[in-house]
């Protein structure tokens, strides 16, 4: 049985929108090197979203590649929930805000 199935990976997006119509990889690996790319986002305050088939989607591209159109969606979900995030905020103050138990008349 492989362990190659049960690896962790991680890919690292960039999006700079005067160099690229999408997101490029910019690193990307499985096991120690996904670890590392994980640790190095998180120690440089760089959100890190856990979604094993897309990093398993992401992770078949070149270093250097955009993302094709068909993950645009998905992506920008993730983009938009980071906008959205604050790790300040519980999770069960986040579920008031959206309930709207804190509007205040």
């Amino acid at each position: 049985m492989s362990s190659h199935k049960n690896s962790k990976r991680a890919v690292a997006l960039k999006y700079n929108s005067n160099k690229n119509a999408a997101p490029v990889v910019v690193a990307s690996g499985s096991g120690y090197v996904a670890s590392k790319v994980v640790e190095i986002a998180e120690k440089n305050g760089v959100p890190v979203y856990k979604d094993d088939s897309l990093a398993t989607m992401l992770s078949q591209l070149e270093l250097g590649s955009e993302i094709p159109e068909e993950l645009f969606k998905t992506i920008v979900d993730i983009y938009v929930y980071f906008l959205n995030y604050n790790p300040n905020v519980t999770k069960k103050e986040s579920e008031k805000e959206n309930t709207g138990e804190n509007a205040e008349l």
